[in-house]
């Protein structure tokens, strides 16, 4: 990058800081009881909002409209969706406005983010976190909405369902984990589905335990990338004694390697009851690599150590299907079995 350029950039980001209203800065911490949304119900009222990327094309956007119906549900499109700002769904104010908006509207049970992207961390100081808190209400999405998990998990103190994007391809898998957890209040196990190829051996569906055992704790986590750049914010929860669920797209095993250092050397490893990496798509390393290692032995290096439970391979991720896991709630893994279990209902 040009220094001139990056110099300029730097500058920018940081007056648009000094412009981020002051109240953000200070957390308002909510109690420690965990709340419960209400469960979704045939002909509920759903918002749609999109508070990173944008998916302004029609057909695209009548499509996640029939994807909620088929779910029994009625969308409702916050006022901006379908906006656009360079490559952002609409101004950080626009798409803050959209969440309050949803949280505050009465009508309204659950929140679906349509995708991901990126921009969910730069909406959070215009978040009003008081309002959110008085409403609980199901929030749904993956990828950067890791950022909205996060903080609402560190100040609203609900649930939140780290499942599908309202855009995603909602396959039968899918679609069965998110009702048993969301419609049905159940507490399900889940576990990588069973391969179906012609092999011998199946190699889709393997997990591979790092350290073996059985823990339980607050399930806290999402895209690894997200969340280590919210370290150092007042928009992460506490990780003691937390089960860590993380997963990545496009990022190399250096980078996973960067990451985990970074969450290690900040404390974070070490504070947890347990560690399941869901799927890391596209992480190859880029190029021939021959001295390089692998994400598996990457993160072999970082979790084996922990000596907690702790595995990789669970149906989580930036994949076709994918399991809803309560964000906040109390799960239990079994790292040998490959599985995450929910010891308490996501919604009430």
């Amino acid at each position: 990058m040009n220094p001139l350029h990056r110099r300029t950039l730097i500058a920018g980001f940081g007056a648009g800081l000094a412009a981020w209203p002051l109240a953000a800065r200070t957390p308002v911490m909510p109690s420690t009881a965990l709340v419960r949304p209400p469960r979704l119900r045939a002909g509920d009222t759903v918002g749609l909002i999109e508070p990173a990327g944008f998916v302004d094309d029609a057909f695209d956007l009548d499509l996640v409209m029939d994807t909620i119906r088929a779910m029994g549900l009625v969308p409702k499109a916050a006022p901006h969706l379908g906006q656009r700002d360079g490559y952002l769904a609409g101004t950080d104010r626009d798409r803050a406005a959209d969440v309050n908006a949803m949280y505050a509207d009465k009508d309204v049970r659950a929140v679906f983010a349509v995708r991901g992207g990126w921009g969910c961390a730069r909406i959070l100081p215009f978040l009003d976190f008081r309002a959110i808190r008085a409403n609980p209400k199901l929030l749904v999405g993956f990828s950067d909405i890791t950022a909205l998990h996060l903080a609402f998990a560190a100040r609203a103190g609900f649930t939140t369902i780290h499942g599908p994007n309202a855009a995603s391809g909602w396959g039968r898998f899918s679609w069965d984990a998110f009702r048993a957890v969301a419609f049905d209040a159940e507490t399900p196990t889940f576990a990588a589905p069973v391969g179906t190829e012609d092999r011998l051996v199946q190699r889709n569906g393997r997990t591979r335990t790092f350290h073996p055992g059985k823990a339980s704790g607050r399930l806290l986590g999402g895209n690894l990338t997200v969340l280590c750049a919210l370290m150092g914010t007042p928009y992460l929860p506490d990780f003691t004694g937390a089960i860590l669920f993380i997963e990545d797209t496009g990022e190399p095993p250096y980078r996973i390697d960067r990451m985990l250092t970074q969450l290690a050397l900040a404390g974070v490893l070490g504070r947890l009851a347990g560690v399941v990496f869901g799927q890391c798509t596209d992480c190859g390393p880029a190029g021939a690599s021959f001295g390089g290692f692998t994400l598996s032995q990457v993160l072999q290096q970082h979790l084996a150590p922990l000596r907690v439970p702790a595995f990789q391979g669970a149906p989580f991720g930036h994949v076709a299907s994918q399991v809803s896991l309560a964000v906040g709630a109390r799960a239990e893994i079994d790292a040998e079995a490959g599985t995450i279990r929910l010891l308490e209902p996501a919604v009430a």
